[in-house]
């Protein structure tokens, strides 16, 4: 019987899933809002809205997940554990469910529910890592999403991150808690050039980086699936409002411009931030020698086609580098752990 594949990445704001025939060949590619720190039952809620079978018993899941780091879980452990239990709930178990365990490879549910629980938890990145690795034999893996940036050295085929888990790789320039879509402008720089001043930002979710990169006419909007800070309208104008909060003004429609000037800047501040682990995870994994290629995914990877170009490197993106059809690069690269996940349950099949 051929079977198709799907690969899951559970995360905390987004779940994004990929199906693959029995060729590997990528089918399609979804990403639905799933905001998981209201409750785990928003998984099945995201489920309902996926226009293909996930309970039939000819599929083999591969799933991943960083969704158990969620304030409505008691610790990690416990949202890997509800996570998983509401995802055997969705789409059955059994043999045709494998659940990547990062270092400790795939993992039956029984065993990823149980002593192994800590290694399933924000694994995704090595999903993703791992297979990048098979594709490209030296660069650095840039994958720049919504909420987080991952910065990985792969070195002759190999994956050579230093941190294992959360903690470890924020310690270590790995894991940034930083991406495009929902990180507040205010964890983005303290103060600002603004009408001949440094003004100090507030210290409120007035504005996220979705307004930013609105601004700068660079964010996808399929990529911005939750509301804006205030609620309102996600065009140019709200975006320029909000923004205008966060330095004690109010916005007027001759002020557009002035904005995005503003959001340049804090664009340019925030390209730095990733720059600059990029340097330090270079200097740590290649003795500071300049990595063979940049490999960018995630919605916000033209961080990373940007900076490989002004560093004079190659260039891949991941929605080309995984074979994805010409209509279905852009979904591909967004959605690469869940692919990659996929790709990797195909590999060992």
């Amino acid at each position: 019987m051929s079977r198709e594949f799907l690969g899951w990445d559970i995360g905390g704001a987004h779940l994004k899933i990929a199906r693959l025939d029995a060729s590997g060949r990528i089918m399609a590619v979804r990403q639905i809002a799933c905001p998981l720190w209201r409750g785990v039952h928003e998984l099945g809620r995201a489920c309902q809205l996926i226009d293909f079978p996930i309970a039939d018993p000819a599929l083999v899941h591969a799933v991943t997940m960083t969704g158990e780091l969620c304030d409505v879980f008691a610790d990690r452990a416990d949202g890997v554990r509800r996570i998983l239990g509401e995802f055997l709930r969705l789409v059955g178990s059994g043999d045709d469910v494998r659940v990547f365990g990062g270092y400790d490879g795939w993992l039956s549910p029984a065993a990823a529910q149980g002593t192994a629980v800590t290694a399933v938890a924000s694994a995704n990145w090595l999903a993703l890592a791992a297979y990048t690795a098979e594709l490209v034999g030296d660069g650095l893996l840039v994958d720049i999403g919504s909420t987080t940036t991952d910065i990985i050295p792969i070195v002759a085929g190999e994956v050579r991150a230093q941190g294992r888990d959360d903690a470890s790789r924020m310690a270590c320039g790995e894991l940034l808690y930083t991406g495009v879509v929902r990180t507040p402008v205010a964890a983005t720089c303290t103060v600002v050039p603004f009408r001949g001043a440094w003004v100090p930002l507030a210290g409120e979710v007035f504005a996220t980086l979705a307004d930013v990169y609105r601004l700068c006419g660079q964010i996808d909007e399929r990529h911005d699936l939750m509301p804006a800070a205030d609620g309102q309208a996600k065009d140019r104008a709200g975006s320029a409002r909000r923004l205008a909060r966060m330095v004690g003004c109010d916005y007027r429609e001759n002020d557009l411009a002035e904005f995005g000037a503003l959001a340049a800047w804090i664009a340019r501040a925030h390209r730095r931030r990733v720059e600059d682990a990029a340097a330090l995870v270079t200097s740590r994994a290649l003795a500071g020698r300049p990595p063979g290629a940049i490999v960018g995914a995630g919605a916000g990877r033209f961080i990373a086609a940007a900076i490989a170009r002004e560093a004079g490197l190659d260039y891949h993106d991941f929605g080309l580098l995984a074979g994805a059809d010409a209509e279905l690069v852009e979904d591909v690269a967004v959605a690469a752990p869940a692919v990659a996940a996929a790709r990797l349950a195909w590999m060992t099949a």
